[in-house]
């Protein structure tokens, strides 16, 4: 009966939260990562939650540019192939960053250990 009222959705993840300095071993400083598109731009598109992330303003290219060439979709292919080019390089990073965190914690560890 209670799954009437309150509908069986998977619960959103806390945002991650790096154990380590994130400036730790960047001597110069790391690149900031950020998004021109604002967050009214995206509710008033109807970008859905999961979509918005550091990639946001290539999707919103592309859907401008399906917009623009409606009944020919196939011209914006070039947008779409920068949008998953930019979500595969996304993914990278967010791997990348993961392992430099395990290397971090083996490595606390082995000095504890030692």
């Amino acid at each position: 009966m209670g799954n009437m009222l309150e509908p069986d959705l998977p619960k959103p993840e806390p945002p991650y939260e790096p154990e380590f300095d994130p400036m730790l071993g960047f001597p110069n400083g790391r690149k900031v990562r950020t998004v021109k598109t604002t967050k009214e731009e995206m509710e008033s598109a109807a970008i859905r939650p999961e979509l918005r992330d550091y990639c946001i303003d290539d999707y919103m290219q592309f859907l401008k540019c399906r917009q623009d060439h409606f009944p020919l979709v196939y011209k914006c292919k070039h947008e779409l192939h920068k949008y998953h080019n930019c979500e595969f390089e996304d993914f990278v990073i967010r791997m990348k960053e993961y392992e430099r965190e395990a290397r971090l914690k083996k490595l606390v560890e082995t000095k504890q250990g030692a």
